[in-house]
């Protein structure tokens, strides 16, 4: 078997030959090793400090471990009234978790954290193929330096499935590439499919530059190309459609409804709410949507301004873009010199193009999405370019490395530095009075280093490792600092992002700094942490005139249909929850603390009922859900606005003795929160209206540890 010799003037190993794994030198297994435990425990630190995290899907995962139909469909309540608004394939592996060990925080969310562990191992695996095991551990810390990554990783969104399925799916393609393999085309179908299942369409974005690199660059034959191609199409539709036409073809009366669509339909939600919607802004059902919706900013709503600089903005630029402009640089120094080679990948230099290709193209299209998709958007959607961008780093540093003797790549590799280096100052200057010393340190540090590396050979072994060694740590210091705030820091809620509060946002409606937990308990939302405004009853009077755009409690952006945190938000009506009355603008952020008396009020009798009680807004119902583990009804779904159950429906499992409770919003989040959850976001909104109104009418209200309670039993 051949094997790679290393260079005598260079830590990395030549790339590996297509036909072998190179020799490992000793200290690589160690070095994984502790790349892989360093990543676990970065992840596991702190972990049940974020409680049920987000309680829209912690809910989902409760309801699953309790019912096997829950769990099939994702539903959000044992009773199975109406799904989440995404397939439930990143509900599963939690939900198996909280079925062995019981419910809790660290249940929930240690199998996001694993995930994060097996993304940075199958990077590794595909960085190392090509590049070498320096290359490879660079890569990896990268990816779990990145503090989006450090943030989803930690929490119970899809995205961490999501991102590690895209990782798989670009590893799969190369391995397939090396020797046109079918077997792992196949694979890396199987691979996509099973993201359509975590988080719809988003998981076909990278397809158009892979499939393309696959049937140009492929060694074999075209009309071979083309037939591994449709196998590959064929997998994917078997992994991610046997889902979807089991939820199509089963009866909808004895199915839950399809959470976010607005005609019970699976279909409906992916190319519309959850699908092209996103892209256009056009999206029925969505709380507040995107250009269509109005709201201010270039085309993106109240979802923040589009354009080629969304990743920089002062909102998500903190997230993932520390080493963005550095990756684009080294995709383009990569292609550069790997372009002498063969179109086919059956050569070495072929082989590190088609990866340059591969981890590029999907960034380079991931990101063109992100900048100017206007509907619904959130920072911590950028999880998806982090391992991209951590491959190209990897690689890029590798293949200028080798090439330093060449003035161009000794200039082009410190100019990188230096242009990270006053990218992350520039980044550490938006969090005002966090670690100032920090910003000054890597810019000088990074300066520094950059001047030692474009003196190239001529510094001689020792002092040119000394210059990269302080370049990684210059280059890796600002998102290191953003990491551990954001272990260090509890999140919950339904809107969060990582690392410390910055100031000078750009509008983003949904979109400020993290949200806390709101009830003091295992999280349920709340509000901005660093904004000076209290959590909990009576936090709406500090947050007037306040959206969740305004980092700094100044005015922000509030999407259509919600209402502004004024002095009428107070007990929970705004963005904060208060005792009995809704979450985050009526619920939708996070939900209401569930009191001891409302918590015992549920458990009582709750076997003779489907239903223990019911509440507007999946996000109010799943703290009185997860607090008491006896299944609440959301009506209208997350939004509040899906036309489930209709009023007639309603009224029918009243009849039947079905639903215990209906749990009003309380007097004042009446007056400042009910309209947000209610008639926000669709025409669905009008069914929990006219809901809440006859329940109102026909029954009595009590007060039960501070929430209105409104008894339906028949007695």
């Amino acid at each position: 078997m051949t094997t790679a010799v290393p260079l005598l003037d260079s830590p990395f190993p030549e790339r590996a030959p297509t036909d072998a794994i190179a020799l490992r030198p000793r200290w690589e297994r160690p070095a994984l090793a502790a790349l892989l435990l360093t990543t676990a425990v970065l992840l596991l630190w702190n972990l049940g400090a974020s409680g049920y995290a987000n309680s829209f899907y912690s809910a989902a995962v409760q309801a699953g471990s309790e019912s096997w139909k829950a769990f099939f469909f994702g539903s959000s309540d044992a009773g199975n009234s109406i799904t989440v608004d995404k397939p439930p394939a990143a509900l599963w592996p939690m939900a198996l978790s909280v079925r062995l060990f019981g419910l809790g925080g660290w249940q929930i969310l240690v199998p996001q954290a694993l995930m994060g562990v097996g993304t940075t191992a199958v990077l590794y695996a595909a960085v190392r193929r090509q590049f070498g095991p320096v290359a490879a551990l660079l890569s990896g810390t990268v990816l779990a330096l990145t503090p989006v990554a450090a943030l989803m990783f930690r929490f119970n969104n899809p995205d961490a499935l999501l991102a590690l399925l895209m990782t798989v799916t670009v590893y799969c393609v190369l391995r397939a590439l090396d020797g046109a393999h079918t077997r792992w085309l196949v694979w890396a179908g199987g691979a996509v499919g099973f993201a359509f299942l975590t988080k719809t369409l988003q998981a076909f974005v990278i397809l158009p530059p892979l499939a393309l690199l696959y049937a140009v660059c492929a060694p074999t034959r075209l009309r071979r190309r083309l037939g591994q191609l449709l196998l590959s199409g064929l997998a994917m539709v078997v992994a991610g459609g046997w889902w979807v036409a089991v939820v199509e073809l089963w009866p909808a009366s004895s199915r839950p409804y399809i959470g976010g669509s607005q005609n019970n339909s699976f279909l409906e939600l992916t190319l519309g709410y959850n699908g092209l919607g996103r892209i256009n802004g056009d999206e029925t059902g969505s709380v507040g949507g995107g250009a269509r919706a109005g709201g201010g900013g270039a085309g993106g709503g109240g979802w923040g301004e589009t354009g080629i600089d969304r990743m920089f903005s002062a909102n998500i630029g903190g997230q993932i873009s520390w080493l963005l402009p550095a990756a684009l640089v080294l995709l383009i120094a990569g292609l550069v010199i790997t372009w002498r080679a063969r179109r086919a990948t059956d050569s070495l230099e072929g082989m590190a193009r088609a990866s340059f290709l591969a981890w590029g193209g999907s960034l380079l299209i991931t990101l063109l999405v992100f900048s100017y998709m206007q509907g619904i958007f959130h920072e911590y959607y950028t999880v998806a370019l982090a391992p991209y961008l951590a491959a190209l780093t990897g690689m890029g540093v590798a293949v200028l490395w080798e090439e330093r003797g060449s003035r161009a790549a000794s200039l082009t590799l410190a100019a990188t530095l230096a242009l990270t280096a006053v990218w992350s100052y520039a980044l550490l200057g938006r969090a005002e009075g966090y670690l100032p010393w920090l910003r000054w340190t890597v810019l000088v540090a990074g300066l520094a280093a950059a001047v030692g590396l474009a003196a190239g050979v001529r510094l001689g072994r020792r002092a040119a490792l000394g210059a990269a060694a302080l370049g990684v740590g210059a280059a890796l210091a600002g998102p290191f600092a953003y990491t551990l705030n954001t272990v260090d820091t509890a999140h919950a809620g339904s809107i969060i992002t990582a690392g410390p509060a910055v100031a000078g946002g750009r509008g983003m409606g949904m979109g400020g700094p993290r949200f806390a937990g709101t009830e003091g308990a295992p999280g349920q939302g709340g509000f901005p942490q660093g904004t000076g405004r209290r959590t909990g009853q009576g936090a709406g009077q500090g947050a007037q005139g306040a959206g969740p755009g305004a980092p700094q409690g100044g005015p922000g952006a509030v999407p259509p249909g919600a209402a502004p945190g004024g002095t009428g938000a107070r007990a929970g009506g705004g963005f904060g929850g208060g005792p009995g009355g809704g979450g985050g603008m009526g619920g939708l952020l996070g939900g209401t603390k569930a009191s001891a008396a409302a918590t015992a009020a549920l458990r009582a009798d709750a076997d003779r009922y489907t239903w223990a009680a019911a509440a507007v807004g999946a996000q109010n119902a799943a703290s009185y859900q997860l607090a008491s583990g006896e299944p609440v009804m959301p009506i209208g779904g997350f939004n509040g606005s899906d036309p489930s159950p209709t009023l007639e429906r309603f009224q029918a499992y009243v009849k039947a003795g079905k639903i215990h409770y209906f749990i009003g919003q309380g007097t004042a989040a009446a007056e400042g929160g009910q309209g947000a959850t209610r008639g926000g976001g669709g025409p669905g909104g009008g069914a929990s209206s006219a809901i809440e109104t006859w329940v109102k009418a026909t029954y009595q209200s009590t007060t039960v540890g501070g929430a209105t309670f409104y008894d339906l039993s028949p007695s």
